[in-house]
């Protein structure tokens, strides 16, 4: 059977692929400690973080030091419990996480595993409103497990959510990655309207043997794809689909924040970038488009999904962002320009074809580039086979595969 060891200011016990479980011990003791008796049964140590904020709860993980208000001792407390989360995983110590947790101890989940390995376990559950619940995916590669009852002690709804919650993560085991790859890796971004454009890249690279993870241009895909190229996950980016700076800048809901389009630079790794889907800012329902856009042209993708066709004002001002960040690039990079069109969309006969709104993208990125990048433009749809060949060729000639070793591109 699995042993219940807290953790508080002195080196943990001897552990080995126990789980940890997060909890702010002061408000949710109770739930905590029957979750780790259900792991326990399952076979697992379990090792508990107290993330509590009450000065009179005994010791948490928290430093004693005085501070202005309880946010700034949660966000402490929280930054010292992800400080020792890293050094159990580091020593193997532990191999899955769960949080028990209302709206604070979920922030705090959130802070604590916040730079852990991605595909690392971690399960949260929480009785959070579902907002914050959503801003933590966006982040992080966490399981949510929302109760829909508040967690108050012990009762028929909270024993089914946490016997189901402390059997799933008993069951979860990280393994590292391998050290070194015996294949290599490329990023590339996809929406929709761009996924043929991605489907032919993967094709063309899996016939030279190296392998494609795809990312959704969503705002938190282009958010985690930039995370895990600064920790050296990918050889290669081909960033087919930029419209996340789209959104960034006019206020949609795909902006992946101001880190997109600087890690490949960043790791000096090749990187192929493209306009995909920058025709497009992306809103929810039709009622939650801000009034400053009415009388624009949209587009109804879902009935929860309304797209609203960029400018040529704005497309220059994508272009311009898209420049200054690609700029930053001391590794080989280039840019790709489908004449054609930008989306499934912008086609001819599309819905969104505006051939002037793209060219003002291409004409202000050309005018703010460093020198040194390259724009090659092509006579073709984003989707078209011939711009994917163009994109993964190129990309296969920097990695000096052998099948594209003689590539003339």
């Amino acid at each position: 059977m699995g042993d219940n060891v807290p953790v508080r200011d002195g080196d943990p016990p001897e552990l080995e692929d126990a789980v940890a479980i997060v909890a702010t011990l002061d408000t949710k003791g109770c739930e905590a400690s029957y979750l780790a008796d259900i792991i326990a049964r399952s076979g697992r140590q379990t090792v508990l973080i107290d993330v509590g904020t009450s000065r009179t709860a005994g010791e948490t993980a928290g430093s004693s030091a005085r501070v202005a208000s309880p946010a700034e001792l949660l966000k402490e407390i929280a930054a010292t419990a992800r400080t020792r989360v890293r050094d159990l995983v580091r020593s193997r110590a532990i191999s899955a996480i769960v949080g028990v947790a209302g709206g604070k101890g979920s922030a705090a989940f959130g802070t604590v595993v916040s730079d852990l390995p991605y595909g690392f376990p971690k399960l949260l559950v929480s009785s959070a409103r579902p907002a914050l619940l959503a801003e933590l995916a966006i982040h992080n590669d966490i399981i949510l497990y929302p109760t829909l009852v508040d967690l108050f002690g012990i009762n028929a709804f909270t024993e089914r959510v946490l016997e189901n919650a402390g059997r799933a993560v008993a069951a979860m085991h990280y393994r590292p990655a391998q050290a070194v790859r015996k294949r290599k890796i490329i990023a590339i971004t996809a929406f929709g309207v761009t996924t043929p454009a991605a489907h032919q890249c993967v094709a063309h690279l899996a016939e030279s043997g190296v392998d494609a993870i795809v990312f959704p241009a969503n705002g938190a895909g282009g958010r985690k794809m930039e995370q895990l190229i600064a920790a050296g996950e990918f050889d290669a980016v081909i960033d087919l689909t930029t419209t996340e700076l789209a959104d960034e800048l006019f206020g949609g809901t795909a902006g992946a924040g101001p880190d997109r389009l600087k890690a490949a630079s960043d790791r000096l790794i090749p990187q192929v970038i493209a306009p995909g889907a920058v025709d497009m800012v992306n809103f929810g329902p039709p009622s939650s488009v801000p009034d400053q856009f009415r009388g624009r042209q949209f587009y109804s993708h879902t009935s929860y999904t309304t797209l609203m066709r960029t400018t040529p004002s704005e497309n220059e001002r994508i272009g311009r962002l898209t420049a200054e960040r690609l700029s930053r690039a001391k590794g080989p990079a280039v840019v790709l320009w489908p004449a054609k069109g930008v989306s499934d969309y912008d086609r001819e006969g599309g819905i969104f074809r505006n051939p002037e709104a793209d060219k003002a993208w291409l004409d202000a990125l050309k005018d703010s580039l460093a020198p040194a990048i390259a724009v090659r433009e092509l006579n073709c749809h984003i989707n078209d086979p011939e711009f994917a060949a163009a994109a993964a060729t190129w990309i296969l000639k920097q990695l000096g595969t052998e099948a594209d070793r003689d590539a003339n591109v």
